[in-house]
């Protein structure tokens, strides 16, 4: 897949098949939208694109109004969506940066500066709700009369659900869905599942598990210090950091993950992603939102610097509990002691085959469901 950020640049097909959105967690209604886009793009014999906005348009209005907590927590980063879109066969992807300029351009200019213009569209796919330009005024039906006026083809795609275990289902989404049992797949509702733990309803939504890539970067070295008497390698509860650059991670607290990347097979482990309460603000990751993951099993051939620099990608399986802030070293070693019984316990209790699932697996599903 190509990437490009904005659209003033000579390498961008003269002409595509098109669908717009911020795509945060590529879940299982983009996922079918792509495969239909994918299969228009081919018929008409022009790449698929995907354009997209960074920041988020509601991370931008919440910084100019300075009020934080209209901001949507981020389900995932800039490097997994983009992965993502990847895989599910996205030929080129234009991240616009979302400025004051773009905020304030009119529906007709999107249409004629940025899809005209500058993408060459000549098929738009967007969702039920799609709307777009300054305070949102464009809609479906005038990005359809353009696209008629100036011989671009415009297509909407309706609601998609998947169907949810009645129990799983929160209040309000149960009350929507009746008696079917079915949930309406959105960025929302992936978040509202993050939020509240749920970790297989998230997954449902998703298409696979939840995870997080990226770096393995330089932390404290801590863990290496903390229980070292207890662990078996002498290195303590030795972690792999991640940094995640938003502010507002949709999940946050201890789970049980696994970890790929580091070796051929997936590491089971336990992970702590959030800003660490109980360490000093003033700590060299400077009080940012940290997955820290320690491995159950290390693998032998991998020293104990190895890791650093390697991209890895952490499951967020099952959620043991919030972040908690312990009043002493002794007490936090004594916890995370505790964290790594529960995440060994967890993986000891799960069915074989759904401790085995790779993500090929899940995504080969999610491909059978579109069809």
């Amino acid at each position: 897949m190509k990437i490009f950020r904005g659209f003033h640049h000579p390498d961008i097909a003269p002409a595509c098949a098109l669908t717009i959105g911020n795509f945060d967690g590529v879940h299982r209604g983009h996922q079918a939208m792509l495969a239909l886009l994918h299969s228009e793009a081919a018929h008409r014999g022009i790449p698929s694109c995907v354009l997209t906005f960074e920041p988020h348009p509601r991370d931008y209005f919440a910084a100019a109004q300075r009020k934080p907590e209209i901001a949507p927590a981020r389900i995932g980063t800039l490097r997994d969506k983009l992965t993502e879109l990847a895989r599910c066969g996205v030929q080129q992807t234009v991240v616009l940066p979302f400025d004051a300029r773009l905020a304030a351009q009119s529906p007709q200019d999107f249409i004629d500066q940025v899809l005209r213009r500058g993408l060459g569209v000549r098929y738009v796919l967007v969702g039920d709700d799609f709307r777009f330009g300054a305070r949102r005024a464009g809609d479906y039906a005038m990005l359809e009369a353009a696209g008629q006026a100036q011989g671009f083809e415009v297509a909407r795609m309706n609601s998609y659900e998947v169907p949810m275990p009645a129990d799983l289902l929160t209040p309000q989404a149960a009350s929507a869905a009746a008696a079917q049992h079915s949930l309406r797949v959105s960025s929302s509702a992936v978040r509202a599942a993050l939020a509240q733990g749920r970790m297989e309803d998230a997954a449902r939504l998703l298409g696979r598990p939840y995870s997080i890539s990226g770096h393995v970067v330089h932390g404290r070295k801590l863990g290496r210090a903390l229980g070292a008497s207890a662990d078996d390698a002498g290195d303590g509860f030795r972690t792999l950091n991640l940094r995640f650059t938003h502010w507002k991670p949709a999940a946050s607290g201890i789970f049980a993950v696994r970890v790929r990347g580091l070796t051929d097979v997936a590491l089971p482990g336990v992970a702590n992603l959030g800003v660490r309460p109980s360490l000093d603000p003033a700590d060299v990751n400077g009080g940012r939102v940290l997955l820290e993951t320690h491995c159950l099993t290390w693998p032998s051939h991998l020293g104990p610097e190895e890791a650093y620099g390697k991209i890895i990608c952490v499951e967020l399986l099952h959620k043991l509990h919030d972040e908690r802030k312990y009043d002493s070293l002794a007490a936090l070693t004594a916890g995370i002691a505790q964290d790594c019984a529960d995440a060994r316990a967890f993986f000891a209790a799960a069915e074989p085959e759904t401790a085995g699932t790779s993500h090929a697996e899940t995504r080969r599903q999610t491909t059978r469901d579109r069809i």
